[in-house]
C-alpha cells in the first residue's frame, strides 16, 4: 500500500491548505504518475500525483484543511 501525503515542499511555512478538487473518486483505479488532486495554499495551486498504481482510497475530502506531511489518501492493490 502506498501512502499519499502532502509533501513538505508544497509550501514554505506551516500554514494550512486544502484539496480544492480530487480528479478521481474513492475506489477508482489510478496509475503511478496520474494527477490525483489540486492542492491550494494561500492562493497558490499545486498538483498532487499518484506515487503508485492501484485503487485509490481518499482519506481527506476536498475543502477540508490539511497540513504538510498529512496523509490524504492511500493506494492499494
Amino acid at each position: 500500500m502506498a501512502l499519499v501525503t502532502i509533501p513538505d515542499s508544497m509550501w514554505d511555512d506551516d500554514s494550512e491548505g486544502f484539496i480544492s478538487s480530487w480528479f478521481y473518486a474513492d475506489g477508482d483505479d489510478v496509475v503511478e504518475g496520474d494527477l490525483l488532486a489540486e492542492v491550494m495554499n494561500e492562493k497558490v495551486a499545486n498538483e498532487l500525483y499518484a506515487p503508485a498504481s492501484g485503487v485509490l482510497e481518499i482519506v481527506v475530502a476536498a475543502e477540508e484543511p490539511i497540513t504538510k506531511g498529512q496523509l490524504v489518501a492511500r493506494i492499494g492493490g
